[in-house]
């Protein structure tokens, strides 16, 4: 990595605050901000991984914290594995994934964000949405036929019911921010010539057969809206206190290294630490280690 960069500053190159207009042309799918390969970069995932595990004990320690990470991304632009390789050293005690499928009868019969709001992390608990609530800014309006099986009244189906959504979806993310849930999002961007050659492979290797669904097919067909849709829901929903992070998805390593340092800035910016104990809680542990001495003499 250039000595130029700080290894924090990946983070704040892809990030989104709503602060100025948003293109997604803007970003460039295969953009290593300077970091020239996979080996390059091999040591700070490392290092990232450690420090990773060492504040996520201090968040479930302290107990008052919680963080929501976000991922949405097209097919293959690899969600499963920066999750997988970012959290590899986390205490599963602490952290929690939820995978967001085609809505079910239940969840269907209740607002967009109910089943998002009964994943949400406890305090000083890591929650992983794969997928998550922007679905229904995403799938949703490229296909918005889906809009009929949510039995939503017919007056409240109109022009405006991507900005209201868009709206809902601010809200609920700063009501969690004024509560103490941290709310992280990232969009991995991946360039369509990649995506083709991801699910190529999936065809290719035996071991990756179950990972390719013939509908990626017919949604790729469809990429000029999806872009659209991601560039609007970027723009209508990143803000101060929930922003986005686009990161580029060609080079898989290079997408972990700016998910972990983005999530290791904002733990580190919260000033975590292990409880700290009162002079009787000091006196009961002191009066608990004579008495175990004791045990063992």
């Amino acid at each position: 990595m250039p000595k130029s960069r700080r290894l924090s500053d990946l983070a704040c190159c892809y990030r989104v605050d709503g602060k100025k207009k948003f293109r997604l042309k803007e970003i460039d799918p295969g953009d290593t901000a300077g970091v020239e390969s996979k080996e390059d970069a091999t040591e700070q995932l490392a290092a990232s991984v450690t420090a990773l595990c060492e504040l996520q004990e201090k968040l479930y320690a302290q107990g008052e914290w919680s963080l929501l990470l976000v991922f949405q991304a097209l097919d293959a632009a690899g969600k499963d594995s920066t999750i997988k390789h970012v959290l590899s050293g986390v205490n599963p005690q602490g952290c929690c994934v939820t995978s967001f499928k085609v809505p079910s009868a239940r969840e269907l019969n209740h607002d967009f964000l109910w089943r998002a709001a009964l994943a949400l992390p406890e305090r000083g608990q890591i929650g992983v949405f794969n997928r998550s609530y922007y679905e229904e800014v995403l799938v949703v309006r490229v296909h918005p036929q889906l809009l009929e099986k949510q039995k939503l009244p017919k007056p409240l189906v109109t022009g405006k019911i991507w900005k209201e959504r868009f709206k809902s979806i601010n809200d609920f993310e700063r009501h969690l921010t004024h509560n103490g849930t941290i709310v992280l999002k990232f969009f991995l961007h991946v360039s369509r010539e990649e995506q083709r050659k991801r699910l190529l492979e999936r065809l290719r290797d035996k071991t990756k057969n179950w990972k390719f669904e013939i509908g990626d097919l017919a949604e790729r067909k469809l990429w000029p809206r999806y872009m659209d849709a991601y560039e609007d829901m970027v723009q209508h929903t990143a803000t101060e206190c929930a922003p986005w992070h686009v990161v580029p998805a060609d080079h898989k390593w290079f997408t972990r290294l700016v998910v972990s340092t983005a999530i290791i800035e904002k733990l580190r910016s919260l000033k975590l630490h292990f409880p700290t104990l009162t002079p009787d809680e000091k006196k009961a542990l002191g009066v608990a280690r004579a008495e175990l001495t004791r045990d063992g003499a």
